[in-house]
């Protein structure tokens, strides 16, 4: 366990924080960082091939040890190295906060940074256990450098328990996942895995195969502006037509108001004048059904504002941007068996729920390579709240051990 804990410390220090707005990749020179370290520490462990493509993404191999020629599924475990760009990852400083008691966890006393039960009430389930927080001012970063941490212990175990019996085992560290782009130059035939697995979820014991589909929605708005004095039949104020269009979409199908399997549309921004406004909103749903039909909404709506202007007053760019890997994981579903039996004999309770958001296990189930999602352990990720409990990570690390185990018993073939 105190590997894990001086491994992610070590990993969370790093600033490896992802730009959306850059065009290259990786977006941001800094994750080159974390990804030089973690070539040498594979190459440390003895996984010798270890090494970082041109793009920033690290792919190693633990070889078999089996010598009986039993055919043993090839299976991968990925990770991202990149923090959100939504708050700073600079300078993160850790908090390690042993035998929580259930109380408030000042983060920073200065500011009066709490981290409170009151309005984290899952902070009760680890009471007794070993928490690492920020210090109030940064993220954590354990999206995800928890599950690096995570795989980079299970390897460790692996080669340092040469009797454990295991097939070969694939490993990718990814840039730019939390900007929509860990996957752009993940090369899936060389990484020569049957199935893989990301460590990228949250509370102990989540095991996702299911994410949203995904599409985007950007509009433009053109106005007419005219003096407002002499504005009566002539001046058409483009972002009156926004709200018009807005209030066309249905209002309780918006984040703030749904949970579970519900989709929504999602207005990310609003920016405009007289003359012209942007809107720009993403679409989600989980069936694909459901989800044509809300683009078809935002379509109609579209039209409507323009048949009744009599002119395209507004252009709509829309695009799909990933789907649900469910129907890309039921014809494998051993892959979800297998996880839950590990789970299950690491004495963790699987907890099967929808990824409300994206996941590059979507993207990558769609390039050939099915890979659902496990747990890290994580909690409030994206912010100065976010925190791990050791534990969790430890657990999360036995998981990994034990689905390898499972594989080289034949229970996949």
């Amino acid at each position: 366990m105190e590997n894990i804990l001086d491994r992610f410390l070590r990993y969370a220090k790093i600033d490896t924080q992802s730009d959306e707005n850059s065009q290259t990749t990786p977006s941001t020179e800094k994750q080159w960082n974390l990804a030089r370290l973690l070539v040498d520490e594979l190459q440390d462990l003895g996984l010798s091939d270890a090494y970082v493509d041109e793009y920033c993404y690290v792919y190693a191999t633990l070889p078999s040890n089996i010598t009986d020629g039993r055919k043993v599924a090839t299976i991968g475990f990925i990770a991202h190295m990149d923090t959100s760009p939504d708050f700073t990852a600079e300078n993160v400083n850790p908090q390690v906060i042993e035998n929580y008691d259930g109380g408030d966890i000042v983060l920073n006393d200065e500011e009066n940074i709490v981290l409170s039960p009151k309005d984290f009430p899952e902070l009760k389930n680890y009471i007794g256990q070993t928490l690492i927080t920020t210090d109030g001012k940064t993220l954590l970063g354990a999206d995800d450098k928890a599950g690096i941490a995570e795989i980079m212990s299970a390897l460790e175990y692996l080669v340092n328990h040469p009797e454990i019996k295991h097939g070969t085992i694939k490993v990718a560290f990814t840039p730019d996942e939390e900007i929509g782009r860990g996957t752009k130059y993940f090369d899936v035939k060389g990484f020569g895995a049957d199935f893989a697995y990301t460590l990228d979820g949250g509370e102990i014991g989540e095991l996702q195969f299911e994410n949203f589909n995904a599409a985007e929605a950007k509009l433009t708005i053109h106005g007419r502006n005219v003096h407002p004095g002499t504005a009566k039949n002539q001046m058409i104020n483009s972002q009156h037509v926004a709200m018009e269009l807005v209030s066309l979409l249905p209002a309780n199908e918006r984040p703030e108001y749904t949970e579970g399997y519900e989709g929504f549309f999602h207005l990310i921004s609003f920016t405009g004048s007289v003359e012209e406004t942007r809107l720009h909103f993403i679409i989600r749903d989980h069936d694909r059904q459901k989800f044509e039909h809300k683009k078809a909404i935002m379509q109609k709506a579209v039209q409507f504002i323009n048949e009744k202007y009599r002119r395209n007053i507004i252009d709509l760019q829309l695009r799909d941007q990933y789907y649900n890997m469910r129907e890309k994981i039921e014809p494998v579903m051993y892959v979800i068996e297998l996880a839950k039996q590990a789970m299950i004999q690491a004495d963790v309770v699987p907890i099967i729920r929808p990824v409300r958001g994206g996941t590059d296990g979507a993207m990558l189930s769609y390039m050939g390579l099915p890979t659902p999602n496990i747990f890290t352990g994580g909690h409030n990720f994206h912010g100065r709240f976010e925190y791990i409990p050791l534990e969790s990570m430890h657990k999360a690390t036995e998981v990994v051990i034990g689905i390898i185990q499972l594989a080289a018993e034949g229970k996949t073939l």
